[in-house]
């Protein structure tokens, strides 16, 4: 896998929606669990849904109820769906790999992110 790369994310209205997405190695997807994570402005970065290399998902806290993680093998693609967005949303998005949990440290760089922006 090269450079983590995500896209997807955008200035949205409080109660809208997005999906965001990153290219994965097929190796990655098949073989490796991975994770979306996201850093708030003057916090730490948090995991938020994790899925695991056989599809099982793990979510933070209550972020089930609007998050959902999932990954296509015939596009080599891993998203995560974003419902009912709240301002507290907001964050810098970004994914990585050999972690569906939190407390673990993932194998990848990290890339950039994609930023989330919850604002009326």
């Amino acid at each position: 896998q090269g450079d983590l790369v995500e896209s997807g994310g955008g200035l949205v209205q409080p109660g809208g929606s997005l999906r965001l997405s990153c290219p994965a190695s097929a190796k990655i997807l098949r073989a490796y669990d991975m994770a979306w994570y996201r850093q708030a402005p003057g916090a730490s970065r948090e995991l938020v849904a994790g899925i695991s290399s056989g599809g099982r998902t793990n979510y933070a806290g209550s972020l089930k109820d609007r998050f959902t993680i999932s990954k296509d093998g015939a596009s080599n693609t891993m998203y995560l769906q974003i419902d009912s967005l709240k301002p507290e949303d907001t964050a810098v998005y970004c994914w990585n790999y050999g972690c569906s949990i939190s407390r673990c440290r993932p194998s990848g760089s990290w890339g950039q992110g994609t930023q989330v922006t919850v604002s009326s």
